[in-house]
């Protein structure tokens, strides 16, 4: 097998330096009050409504968002339902009482308020938005739903009690997943994390999730980045609420996942030049960030299905190191677990990424080992 590190299109370095202050250029958020829609307004702040992913709060009105997989949730009675976020957001899979989820976007300069369902029966339902495409340019951000006149939020569904944290790529991210042509670049319109292996293997264990990931970033080294390693990485951005926002730190305290899989050194390594020792010691600084937030998880440090040859052989006699001194140092709960490369098999998605399918085999493989891991 040839590595396709070459194919590994990851939106370029210049993405990955983003300049902090341009991070920082949202939106002014619009008031609800003013949105001319008839029903009942509800705004972001409101109490039953449960997030659920890295959201900030600066501005309680608009709550925004970078990562994908960050999920909205709520209950409500009436016979229909509209989304209000700040236009060209970007795209949200959503669930209306467990049916198939569908997609939304918001992609304009103008729409700010979606339709997610009409002529409902009347009585309980229940939503769930969940953010599906990478915001660290859009910055996405939500500022409530609209109901029928006469209809009333009610008290969201309970959270699941099982919590995982996905820290990952472009893989885990859901890149090019929706297209079926390996010779395609990434747009937001195939980038979908719904479909991937992450959310998959949550939804079939029974637990929310959460989501630290982007396309392109190592441990250590971004793609095709230098030997010496990249200033922004996995390590330097892990404990943001925002990516590429210095500006706010990731409050740990509001969510505390029993399971952690950290899945990358794709990027590390998908290009010549990656070093040994630093990629070693990226891997280790990653997971002490990750035990000093989570005393009791379990980390799980896994092999995406990108990685093949020199560079597969590389990422897992690290991974297997860190484990194995983890462990001599007292700290058990370090695990590793490997899925398949992919052979083509199952299809491309863009830029040789995975394919629905590949994401379900992938998911198929780490489903059974994560629940005899944790007696799930």
């Amino acid at each position: 097998m040839k590595i396709q590190s070459k194919n590994i299109l990851t939106l370029g370095k210049a993405y990955l330096c983003f300049s902090l202050a341009m991070m920082a250029m949202t939106a002014t958020a619009q008031n609800v009050s003013t949105i001319k829609q008839a029903g009942n307004i509800i705004p972001a702040t409101d109490g039953n409504i449960q997030y659920v992913g890295r959201v900030s709060f600066r501005n309680p009105q608009s709550p925004s968002f970078t990562f994908p997989g960050v999920q909205i949730r709520a209950a409500f009675t009436g016979t229909s339902l509209k989304m209000i976020a700040k236009p060209k957001s970007g795209y949200f899979m959503v669930r209306i009482d467990g049916s198939k989820a569908f997609k939304v976007g918001f992609n304009s300069e103008r729409d700010s308020v979606v339709s997610l369902a009409a002529a409902l029966p009347e009585g309980r339902h229940e939503v769930n938005a969940m953010y599906v495409t990478e915001g660290y340019e859009r910055i996405g951000e939500f500022r409530g739903f609209i109901l029928d006149e006469n209809a009333k939020m009610l008290e969201a569904p309970a959270m699941p009690e099982r919590k995982i944290e996905f820290i990952g790529n472009s893989i885990t991210c859901g890149y090019g997943v929706e297209d079926t042509d390996r010779a395609d670049h990434f747009q937001d319109e195939t980038c979908n994390h719904y479909y991937t292996y992450a959310n998959l293997t949550a939804q079939a264990l029974g637990a929310i999730h959460q989501v630290v990931a982007r396309s392109g970033i190592g441990v250590y080294r971004c793609y095709d980045g230098p030997v010496t390693g990249d200033s922004i990485n996995m390590n330097t951005e892990y404990t943001h609420t925002l990516l590429y926002d210095k500006t706010e730190n990731w409050d740990f305290s509001r969510y505390t996942p029993q399971l952690v899989c950290i899945n990358l050194g794709t990027n590390d390594t998908s290009t010549k030049g990656a070093d040994p020792k630093l990629l070693k010691q990226g891997y280790v600084n990653l997971v002490k960030q990750v035990r000093d937030h989570y005393p009791k998880a379990k980390i799980v440090l896994l092999s995406g299905s990108m990685m093949g040859d020199d560079a597969l052989i590389l990422a897992k006699k690290t991974m297997d190191e860190v484990m194995n001194e983890a462990h001599k140092k007292g700290d058990k709960e370090i695990y590793r677990f490997d899925m398949s490369f992919q052979t083509g098999d199952l299809g491309y998605g863009a830029d040789w990424h995975p394919s629905v399918a590949q994401h379900q085999k992938m998911a198929s493989e780490l489903i059974p080992f994560l629940k005899n891991l944790m007696n799930w």
